[in-house]
């Protein structure tokens, strides 16, 4: 089973990631950087709730893991 703190430290990292991410597409999309990263802040805030939840239920789930 997977510590949580292995948990988060793995969500920061890949939201790190999709926080760069996002705020280029935003940029480009909108022209604006402002609105572009509000729309990067939400989305990795969502991301990021979403991603623990993930993984935590994924760590219960004893399928395809070897003995």
């Amino acid at each position: 089973m997977e510590t949580r703190k292995r948990t988060m430290v793995k969500a920061v990292l890949w939201n790190l990631i999709g926080l760069l991410a996002m705020l280029a597409v935003g940029f480009a999309a909108t022209g604006s950087l402002a609105l572009g990263g509000g729309m990067a802040l939400v989305n990795t805030g969502l991301g990021f709730t979403l991603y623990i939840l993930y993984e935590r239920v994924w760590s219960r789930i004893a399928w395809g893991r070897d003995a």
